[in-house]
């Protein structure tokens, strides 16, 4: 196998990993199950009843 062979493999194989993994993270972000825990997350910085840190 030459080092253009390999290369172009480990470009395609790459790619579609690359791409698994993007549809995984977005698939876990729009699951029906985490939209209660993202929403909080959201107004987290909103909030003023925050405990110690900087004012």
């Amino acid at each position: 196998m030459t080092h253009q062979e390999l290369s172009a493999l480990a470009g395609t194989w790459g790619l579609v990993l690359f791409c698994v993994l993007f549809l995984i993270a977005v698939v876990y972000a729009l699951w029906p199950a985490n939209k209660q825990t993202f929403d909080h997350l959201a107004r987290l910085p909103l909030n003023d009843d925050h405990e110690g840190g900087a004012q």
